[in-house]
């Protein structure tokens, strides 16, 4: 009998790929398991986008994150958007699609506006119906659950009655949604908040979801400016040790979930994104096997 201990199931590990790196990434092997692009980028029909796009997808599995879904906004989504996505699914696969619990669309003079942003919602019921209801629309058209994730945020709206955590917990409980759980988002809360350890708050918040909810990670670094104290979630830096340690914990606990790096702002080589990718790899293969 072959008394070795077999290895545990390791997570998916992928970097959101950016078009500066596009080249490199194509050219170069690496052991990326995927890549994430933001699905608006690819809306155009045809044309040399769509190219681009299927020439990733030939070398790479694609998750699609999306910023401009809007899912919490009582002006709902634009058809027209959600057709457009639709299309980019059926054309891609993906083996992830994901946006954000933010609100995005209003309108003026009855037409649709798009804020161009991902706007912070005051986590209350009415938020949360609206929330089920847009979510229920999005995921019987595409015929597929849509992942949710949290934001960062820099101050406290007035009028919530429900916590963050609570409000994602429901939503994923009415619309049988993922989770999709920036690890960062948490610690830039946590910091402007001014919690003591924001490494413990993310901890109690990790082991407070149910497992089998989150269905995919996001790491990322951030800034805090040398004037004031407040941490600025720019995605301009490296995964930072804290967020290491919140994933290693988050792993431990929820065991092997896709993991992505994201680097958007003064980005670094692309071989550092990989080796970014490769010690989430390596963090993830010690404690599922060794923890």
């Amino acid at each position: 009998m072959n008394s070795h201990k077999l290895p545990a199931q390791q997570p998916l590990i992928g970097v959101g790929l950016r078009h500066p790196h596009l080249k490199e990434a194509l050219d170069t092997p690496s052991q990326l398991d995927f890549v994430e692009v933001h699905s608006e980028n690819y809306f155009a029909q045809g044309g040399p986008l769509h190219a681009q796009l299927e020439h990733i997808a030939h070398h790479y599995p694609l998750s699609l994150h999306s910023t401009a879904m809007g899912v919490g906004s009582a002006t709902p989504m634009h058809d027209d958007y959600l057709n457009k996505l639709s299309r980019l699914i059926e054309l891609t696969n993906p083996i992830l699609v994901s946006d954000h619990a933010a609100f995005s669309w209003g309108s003026i003079n009855g037409a649709p506006v798009h804020s161009g942003d991902l706007l912070p919602l005051v986590y209350n019921q009415e938020n949360l119906q609206i929330m089920v209801r847009n979510l229920d629309r999005i995921q019987q058209q595409l015929g597929r659950a849509v992942h949710i994730e949290n934001l960062s945020a820099y101050l406290a709206l007035p009028g919530s009655t429900m916590k963050e955590l609570e409000f994602l917990l429901c939503l994923h409980e009415r619309t049988q949604c993922g989770l999709l759980v920036d690890l960062n988002n948490i610690l830039v809360n946590a910091f402007n908040a001014k919690d003591e350890s924001p490494l413990e708050t993310g901890i109690r918040w990790i082991k407070s979801i149910p497992h089998n909810v989150i269905k995919e990670i996001h790491l990322a670094g951030f800034s805090s400016p040398i004037l004031g104290n407040m941490a600025v979630d720019d995605h301009a830096c490296a995964v930072s040790e804290t967020c290491w340690s919140l994933y290693a914990a988050t792993i431990a606990h929820h065991g092997a979930i896709p993991t992505l790096i994201e680097w958007d702002n003064s980005l670094p080589e692309w071989q550092v994104l990989v080796n970014q990718a490769m010690q989430a790899r390596t963090i993830a293969y010690e404690v599922l096997n060794h923890g």
